[in-house]
């Protein structure tokens, strides 16, 4: 396996999103503020060659990939981590019934335990690492998913990713230094113009 970089983006704002609603497989479209904070993604991008371009099958993911100027192959391993019963509900909601609760802690009522989500991602990231070519690999996906596929990245447990904090539309590089994993951006705005 090749020490490749993965960049990472997650999807535009949508409506659910913006409100604070935990979305899994509800199809949702990108908000007019989603597509413009995608097209100012784009620019940290062009240029740049990548051996590999997934994304989410889910239409927001690959609308935003679409908007970013990429033909993404589809990876059903990076759906995002599915809600079950609390599909839709805002944290507070959530919390009138199971105070305390966060989705690195559950429960998960007919949703995806975190060892399920932590398979998908290290497969993810055996594929990334297995493709032919040096270029990074580009992830188009979702918050929950990507904060636990960095957990993972840095080979900790898939509810580490609480630590991960990921705002839409954002670039975020997983890469290496000596030979381990590490975080070499996280959560960078397109208005920062730059990646460091």
């Amino acid at each position: 396996m090749t020490a490749r970089d993965l960049w990472l983006i997650r999807h535009g704002e949508t409506e659910w999103s913006a409100l604070g609603q935990h979305t899994s497989w509800t199809e949702l479209e990108l908000t007019e503020e989603g597509v413009r904070e995608v097209l100012a993604v784009k620019p940290l991008l062009r240029g740049r060659n990548f051996s590999l371009v997934l994304s989410s099958p889910r239409s927001r993911a690959v609308r935003t990939a679409e908007l970013a100027g990429f033909e993404p192959t589809i990876d059903e391993d990076l759906k995002e981590w599915d809600y079950g019963a609390l599909e839709g509900m805002t944290i507070e909601e959530i919390r009138k019934q199971y105070p305390g609760w966060s989705i690195w802690g559950g429960p998960w009522p007919g949703g995806e335990h975190p060892d399920d989500v932590a398979a998908r991602a290290d497969r993810v990231i055996e594929r990334a690492l297995a493709v032919a070519g040096p270029e990074p690999v580009l992830l188009f996906a979702h918050g929950h998913i990507l904060r636990a596929l960095g957990a993972r990245w840095l080979r900790r447990p898939p509810t580490d990713g609480y630590l991960l904090k990921l705002g839409t539309a954002t670039v975020s590089i997983l890469g290496w230094e000596h030979g381990e994993p590490v975080v070499s951006n996280w959560n960078v705005p397109a208005d920062t113009g730059q990646l460091g």
